[in-house]
C-alpha cells in the first residue's frame, strides 16, 4: 500500500478528466479553465464540506503537472502520453466501448494494442486513487472510461469504499458478448460495492453478465450479485440536471430578452424548431433533419413560418467516422435550403459551434418544438435542460424512446428514431398542439425535471453507497 503521508481524502472522484482544463495558450504559457458541467455541480458541495479530491486527466497530452487546489477543489492529475490519448480515449473507450454501448450504430473496432493501453491507463488511475484516499474512504468511479478501475483499486486498497456509475446506456447482453475482454470489463467492474446504471435494464443485463462471464452469484434480491463473501450492489440512478439553477436562468431579463431577438432575426416566425447536440452519430440529426425536410416537401409545414435550428457542438473532430457525419449533415442542411430558404431566409439555420451556457438557455426559451432524436443515449440531459427552462409552460418536447430521459419524461412525445414516418408526424403533431394540451405536458414534465435534479441523483447514489454524513466522515 503506498505510503500513509499522501492519504488525506476521505471522498474521492474519479472522472477521466478533471472539472478544470489545462489550455495552452498561443505564447506557450498554460493555464486553468473551468469546464462547466452538472457533474461538477453536484459534487463539489461534497468534495469541500469532506475535504474531498478529484482525481482525473488534465486535457492536455504529455503534461507534467503537480497535485493543485484550484477554486478550492484538490486535483490530482493524471498524466497521458499523446499515444495514450489516441489508444485508451479515441481509440478504446470511444472507437470500441462507445458504439458497442450504443447498440453498435457504428461498427465497433477491437484492437489488441488499444486494450493494452485502456488496461495500463486504468491501473496508472488506480495509483493515484491509492495514494490519494484515506484509509476507509469513499471513492467515486465515473463511466466507461475506467471500467476497469474498481477491481484494480481494489486491489491496492481493500479498506475503501467504492462506487461506479456509468454515464452512458449499458448495452444488450448479445452486443456486449462481441466484447474480446468481456469477463475483464465485468471483473473490473465487479470491483466496486456499488455499480450504477440510468436505467433498470442496465443493471439487469449486467447481472447476467456478471452471472454468466465472472463467476458472481446471485445475491438475496435482483438488485445484488455476490462475488466470494462480497456483496455488490446494482442499482438504477437516473442522472439529472441543475434543474432550479437552469429554471432561474431562463427567467433572466437578458436572457428573455435575447430569446426574443432570437426570433426576430429569424424573421418572426410562427414557430421554431429546435435540435442541440454533441455532433455524435448516436444523436439521430440525420433522422431529424430527414423528418423536417419531408414535412416542407409534402407541403404540410412552409418554410415561411416554420424555421429550424440545429446547433451541433464539435466532438472528437480528429476520428474519421465524426468528420463523414458532419459532411453529411452539412450537405443535407444545404440541401434544404437550396430548396426552400429565400434571400435572408433559411429554412435551417445550422450551428457548428460551442455556446455559452446563457445564450443556450435563450435559444431553449425561444423555441417551439424540441427535437431530441437519439438512436440510443444513456440519459439525454438536453432534454431536461428544454424542461428545466420553459418558466412559461410552452413549448414541447419531442423525444427519442430509446433515450434513458423516456422512462422519466412520459408526457412528452415519443418517437421511435428508426420510424422516418413516426418522427415527421411526431414533429407535425408538436407544431400543431392544442395550447392546453401542449401546457399540460409541459407541466408535468417540470414537476419531474424539478424534483429530480443533479443533486438529488448524486445524494442518491452516495445513500446507497453508504456515504456517512460529512459530520461523521
Amino acid at each position: 500500500m503506498p505510503s500513509g503521508s499522501t492519504q488525506s481524502a476521505d471522498f474521492v472522484v474519479v472522472a477521466n478528466r478533471l472539472p478544470v482544463d489545462l489550455e495552452k495558450l498561443p505564447d506557450g504559457t498554460q493555464r486553468w479553465k473551468r469546464s462547466p458541467g452538472g457533474l461538477v455541480t453536484a459534487l463539489e458541495p461534497m468534495l469541500r464540506s469532506r475535504d474531498g479530491a478529484w482525481v482525473g486527466w488534465p486535457g492536455l497530452p504529455d503534461a507534467d503537472v503537480e497535485p493543485l487546489v484550484e477554486d478550492g477543489l484538490h486535483l490530482h492529475p493524471v498524466g497521458l502520453s499523446a499515444q495514450e490519448v489516441e489508444e485508451y480515449y479515441e481509440g478504446f473507450s470511444n472507437g470500441t466501448l462507445w458504439p458497442l454501448y450504443h447498440d453498435v450504430v457504428a461498427p465497433p473496432a477491437f484492437h489488441r494494442h488499444w486494450w493494452q493501453t485502456y488496461v495500463r491507463v486504468n491501473q496508472r488511475f488506480a495509483e493515484v486513487v491509492a495514494q490519494v484516499a484515506a484509509k476507509g474512504a469513499t471513492v467515486w468511479v465515473q463511466d466507461y472510461q475506467l471500467q476497469l478501475l474498481p477491481a484494480a483499486l481494489r486491489e491496492l486498497r481493500p479498506d475503501l469504499r467504492i462506487g461506479f456509475f456509468l454515464h452512458i446506456p449499458f448495452p444488450p447482453t448479445e452486443l456486449f458478448m462481441q466484447l474480446p475482454w468481456r469477463k475483464h470489463i465485468v471483473e473490473g467492474l465487479l470491483g466496486a460495492d456499488l455499480v450504477g446504471f440510468h436505467t433498470p435494464g442496465g443493471a439487469r443485463n449486467f447481472r447476467w453478465l456478471a452471472t454468466r462471464l465472472a463467476g458472481a452469484n446471485p445475491g438475496h434480491g435482483r438488485t445484488e450479485v455476490m462475488v466470494g463473501d462480497r456483496t455488490v450492489k446494482l442499482g438504477a440512478f437516473p442522472i439529472s440536471i441543475d434543474s432550479g439553477n437552469l429554471d432561474r436562468l431562463s427567467r433572466n431579463p437578458d436572457v428573455l430578452e435575447r430569446a426574443k431577438q432570437i426570433r426576430a432575426d429569424l424573421g418572426d416566425p410562427e414557430r421554431v424548431v429546435l435540435g442541440v447536440d454533441r455532433l455524435d452519430y448516436t444523436k439521430g440529426i440525420d433522422v431529424r433533419l430527414r423528418a423536417f425536410e419531408e414535412l416542407l416537401v409534402e407541403d404540410r409545414i412552409s418554410p415561411e413560418d416554420t424555421v429550424m435550428i440545429q446547433l451541433a457542438t464539435p466532438s472528437r473532430e480528429r476520428v474519421e467516422h465524426y468528420q463523414k457525419m458532419r459532411n453529411d449533415i452539412e450537405q443535407s442542411v444545404g440541401r434544404i435550403n437550396g430548396e426552400y430558404a429565400r434571400v435572408g431566409h433559411p429554412a435551417v439555420h445550422y450551428l457548428h459551434q460551442s455556446l455559452p451556457r446563457e445564450e443556450l438557455v435563450a435559444f431553449f426559451v425561444a423555441a417551439d418544438v424540441m427535437l431530441v432524436t437519439p438512436l440510443r443515449d444513456g440519459m439525454n440531459l438536453v432534454a431536461k435542460e428544454y424542461v428545466a427552462c420553459r418558466h412559461d409552460n410552452g413549448g414541447v418536447l419531442v423525444l427519442s424512446e430509446f433515450a434513458g430521459a423516456a422512462l422519466e419524461l412520459k408526457d412528452a412525445i415519443l418517437v421511435n428514431p428508426h420510424d422516418t414516418d413516426g418522427v415527421k408526424n411526431a414533429l407535425h403533431a408538436a407544431l400543431t398542439i392544442d395550447p392546453d394540451e401542449g401546457r399540460r405536458r409541459m407541466r408535468a414534465l417540470r414537476r419531474q425535471v424539478l424534483s429530480h435534479d443533479v443533486d438529488r441523483w448524486a445524494r442518491t447514489f452516495l445513500d446507497a453507497l453508504g456515504l456517512p454524513p460529512a459530520d461523521e466522515a
